[in-house]
């Protein structure tokens, strides 16, 4: 019941307040990137959702506007592409903030597994099947534990092939957990682990 009506319920009643409380915040960040470097203020990026429908993820842009497109898409925190704004806004997860958008559109939850690019979900279908069942969210358990990915990932020469073979798998199991665990309870578990990693 949660996962057919109740979640999305907890999504817009959760979200709407959400967006009220950072709409202030959203344009002090809107404004802050046009005079440093700028438009367009917000990035789209294209990434598989629920039953492997694609939509366009909403993020403040972070990185510089003509980066190169032979570039992998994942970044480590030295990545050049990345404006020195952006850094500022990594760093806090603050450019995630525009996603609550896409919750209140009905593309993506609140909590749930992260969203992923389409040839990174093509390595691990199987394991995509079941875990896009659900919409993706803007925070679980992998986001919690990987906070600091871009960290993690300048550890290795091959950021792209260490996302791939490393971390991505990690992730799964924990997109994986989050499956078995789905209620209300999870999910506001997750979102106060979330504000409190954040803070």
């Amino acid at each position: 019941m949660y996962v057919r009506y109740g979640k999305r319920i907890f999504d817009i009643l959760f979200g709407l307040t959400g967006f009220i409380l950072i709409a202030p915040l959203l344009l002090i960040i809107s404004l802050w990137i046009i005079i440093a470097d700028g438009t367009p203020v917000f990035f789209l990026h294209e990434r598989m959702g629920r039953n492997f429908q694609k939509f366009n993820l909403i993020k403040f842009r972070t990185m510089i506007k003509r980066p190169d497109s032979l570039q992998p898409q994942i970044t480590g925190e030295n990545d050049r592409r990345i404006s020195k704004i952006g850094r500022h806004l990594r760093r806090f997860k603050l450019d995630e903030l525009p996603q609550v958008l896409n919750v209140l559109k009905g593309d993506m939850s609140l909590v749930g597994p992260r969203p992923e690019v389409e040839q990174y979900v093509n390595r691990f279908k199987a394991d995509y099947q079941g875990i896009l069942k659900i919409k993706p969210g803007i925070t679980d358990f992998a986001a919690i534990e990987f906070r600091n990915e871009e960290q993690l990932l300048t550890e290795y020469n091959d950021i792209e092939d260490a996302y791939v073979t490393k971390i991505l798998p990690r992730k799964i199991e924990l997109y994986q957990k989050y499956m078995r665990e789905i209620s209300m309870s999870t999910d506001l578990k997750i979102l106060f682990r979330t504000l409190r990693s954040i803070l």
